[in-house]
């Protein structure tokens, strides 16, 4: 674990000297290979909650975790690779974005973009929260650690390489955690064939678990749950989640933006279930475990020894860390570039050395800000209520107005659209989580069916369509001959920098 976070400190270090400026540290310069950019947004895009909140559910409803948690995430960044990730792209090379939400302000208006930014930024406060505590649970049943000193050591990490390094250390440490939760996870699967049988284990064990263990859906997590978490998925892995779509924004063209999207749509397919097949097979080697969320800790503790130990335990700690940095990336884009110069004159005279600045003090602050709540997340839930309640039913109303507002059906949708549908989509989701009792599916389904319903029947109703926002969708929706035909002389250039 020391050498682990001893290379981790080091890529940050490295990352260092390549950041010169502020889109340098939010977006990479626009130099990051495509290869890279498809495992930096598939690493971000989950964290040690797979192996808490996750596991528990793999552990006690079986394969319907997967169906809902990952297989929605491959098919919704499926989709964006065609419909979003170029746009994110053109942001950055034709409008000069550097920031996820930066260009809200003219798409809306600053109030939409205050709007959005303040309450995504909150919301993003307890997620990470959540994703601290999960890695402070797994120390504490590895090796006893105090929870709070778990979520200090990790955080204090992180926070070194993230904010000396920017978005280059994030993507590098990511691609690093990549390889290392690869070795992890084949060596799980190797002593669980081992415990099974054999190698046949893989395809009869699943006639030996609980029959409910084999369904997609459950009476829990419904047909429904499954079809509203594509549109949620869709949203927020496809740049709701500000930190992914920066991973979008950093590819040289929109072509490198595609690949790399369409990567790390394969991976959330396929590699999930290399992943979770011990959680899966947890019920025959653990059964009636007390603590679910346990499971894969159990697992690791009883069935390797210790110098193994130690690299799975490096694997997981790379999920949360790779999120949490990126996050954290994101979200002191977001008040470096969207907030603080609405609040402060002098904020919008820095020069790129005093904006550098900003964004490193900010993302100090808002990393412990996320560490100290993540001290009370057993007096808010638990890991799996705030990451599928809260997080995943909030996103929607966030995310609507921010992803739909970059494509041309939605044109005549504007700042009116955009607050009505995320302001309604807040109160439907007080309605169904605080005042009537209703099913998790409906908790998650109802936030985001009002939002997208607000947002496209007032752009149908009554339009806002002008002739700055016309330029905005045509400049980053239309393709020119030279970004499409002659993206491998840009990949030659980036590989050879990088």
């Amino acid at each position: 674990m020391g050498a682990y976070f001893g290379v981790m400190v080091l890529i940050g270090w490295w990352s260092h000297r390549r950041v010169g400026d502020v889109k340098d540290f939010f977006t990479a310069g626009g130099r990051m290979p495509w290869w890279l950019t498809g495992i930096s947004h598939h690493m971000s895009g989950y964290s040690a909650v797979l192996f808490v909140a996750y596991a528990s559910v793999a552990y006690t409803a079986g394969i319907t975790v997967y169906f809902w948690a990952f297989a929605t995430i491959g098919i919704g960044v499926g989709v964006g690779s065609l419909v979003f990730a170029p746009r994110w792209n053109r942001l950055r090379s034709r409008i000069g974005v550097a920031s996820p939400l930066e260009y809200l302000a003219k798409r809306y208006g600053v109030s939409t973009q205050q709007a959005l930014a303040w309450s995504g930024s909150t919301l993003k406060v307890f997620d990470i929260a959540a994703k601290w505590f999960a890695v402070a649970t797994l120390l504490h049943v590895f090796a006893g650690v105090d929870y709070n000193v778990g979520i200090l050591v990790t955080g204090l990490v992180t926070l070194f390489y993230c904010t000396v390094g920017g978005l280059w250390a994030d993507a590098l440490t990511e691609l690093g955690q990549f390889i290392i939760q690869a070795v992890a996870a084949i060596v799980m699967i190797v002593v669980v064939l081992g415990k099974l049988g054999g190698v046949e284990g893989l395809w009869t064990m699943w006639g030996d678990l609980p029959a409910g263990h084999r369904h997609p859906t459950t009476p829990t997590y419904t047909t429904v749950f499954l079809l509203v978490y594509v549109l949620v998925k869709t949203l927020e892995y496809n740049g709701g989640m500000w930190n992914l779509a920066q991973r979008y924004m950093a590819a040289p063209s929109t072509h490198e933006a595609r690949r790399g999207a369409v990567l790390s749509s394969l991976l959330y397919l396929f590699w999930p279930m290399v992943l979770m097949f011990p959680m899966f097979a947890a019920p025959l080697l653990l059964p009636d475990l007390d603590k679910p969320e346990n499971v894969y800790a159990v697992m690791t503790t009883e069935f390797l020894p210790p110098g193994l130990i130690g690299l799975v335990l490096a694997g997981i700690f790379s999920h949360t860390m790779a999120m949490v940095s990126s996050d954290a990336n994101a979200i002191s884009a977001v008040i470096t570039r969207d907030m603080i110069p609405v609040m402060s004159r002098k904020a919008r005279a820095w020069t790129d050395a005093q904006g550098l600045t900003a964004a490193r003090v900010t993302t100090v602050l808002f990393v412990l800000l996320t560490m100290a709540v993540a001290t009370q997340a057993e007096n808010l839930g638990g890991v799996l209520k705030i990451v599928v309640n809260w997080v995943g039913a909030l996103m929607g109303p966030i995310s609507i107005p921010l992803l739909l507002g970059m494509l041309p059906w939605f044109r005549r949708c504007g700042a009116r659209a955009a607050l009505t549908s995320w302001a309604g989509g807040l109160i439907a989701y007080a309605l169904v989580y605080y005042v009537w009792d209703v099913s998790q599916t409906w908790l998650i389904a109802t936030p985001v069916l009002v939002s997208l319903t607000l947002y496209t029947g007032l752009g149908l109703l009554a339009s806002e369509r002008t002739d700055a926002v016309d330029d905005l969708l045509t400049a980053i929706g239309e393709a020119d001959d030279k970004e499409e035909r002659t993206p491998s002389q840009d990949v030659r250039g980036t590989t050879a920098r990088v």
